[in-house]
């Protein structure tokens, strides 16, 4: 009689293939995952970008209404809620309130601007003035 092997004996895989596949995937991942990272990055800065833009429409609306910017203590709160003594004030100027960066942190409004009648600002992911990168600053100019 033919000897016959049991037959879980036949199925599976080596150690040795499963190290193999294991590698391969953690190649991928070490080529891959980095260059995620980098888009998220760059997806932030365009939404910082977009936010400011929005803002900024939001605050030359303002001004039409009113006739004059919000000042800096006023802040960018004047397009959500009727600042008081503001007769002229049609808002609010944002559907929603003010946003924060997309790094959590509040953009910063300064008026009279150092490059123009306004600032608005994020500070980027450090939310220190300067930096390269994603630390960069995001200005309205």
């Amino acid at each position: 009689m033919p000897s016959r092997r049991p037959r879980f004996a036949c199925a599976g895989f080596t150690l040795l293939e499963l190290l193999v596949v294991v590698a391969i995937i953690a190649l991928l991942v070490g080529y891959v995952g980095p260059r995620l990272f980098g888009q998220v990055s760059k997806s932030e800065i365009t939404t910082a970008k977009a936010q400011i833009d929005a803002l900024e429409k939001a605050v030359d609306q303002y001004r039409l209404d009113t006739g004059h910017y919000p000042t800096t203590e006023m802040g960018l709160a004047a397009l959500a809620t009727r600042p008081q003594n503001e007769p002229k004030w049609n808002g609010p100027y944002l559907r929603k309130d003010v946003p924060l960066d997309p790094w959590g942190k509040p953009y910063t409004y300064k008026q009279p601007g150092e490059k123009g009648d306004y600032d608005i600002v994020s500070f980027g992911k450090d939310g220190q003035p300067g930096g390269t990168g994603e630390n960069a600053d995001i200005t309205n100019h």
